[in-house]
């Protein structure tokens, strides 16, 4: 993919793409594509999100007692030490 700079970007447009950046929840450089492909009459692929199916076969696999095993390590590990946390460490 090829990269360009766009130099003098109107205070307008930017608040625009801003918007549309924010409400599709996407980067700004992503809304900026999007803009430029809608303004071209070309479908791109800009808004799109990916999906991806490398994993899909592993889905649901797990014995339900492996998966609450699992789970609970996980939460365990997802738990914030404040003291830490506090020193930056």
């Amino acid at each position: 993919m090829k990269q360009i700079t766009i130099r003098g970007i109107s205070d307008d447009v930017e608040r625009a793409v801003k918007k549309e950046a924010g409400k599709k929840k996407l980067s700004l450089n992503k809304a900026f594509l999007l803009l430029i492909e809608k303004g071209a009459g070309v479908k791109g692929e800009a808004g799109k999100k990916a999906a991806y199916h490398d994993l899909d076969r592993f889905c649901g696999t797990w014995p339900a007692r492996e998966a609450s095993v699992f789970e609970k390590t996980l939460g365990r590990q997802r738990k914030v030490d404040e003291e830490l946390w506090k020193r930056g460490e």
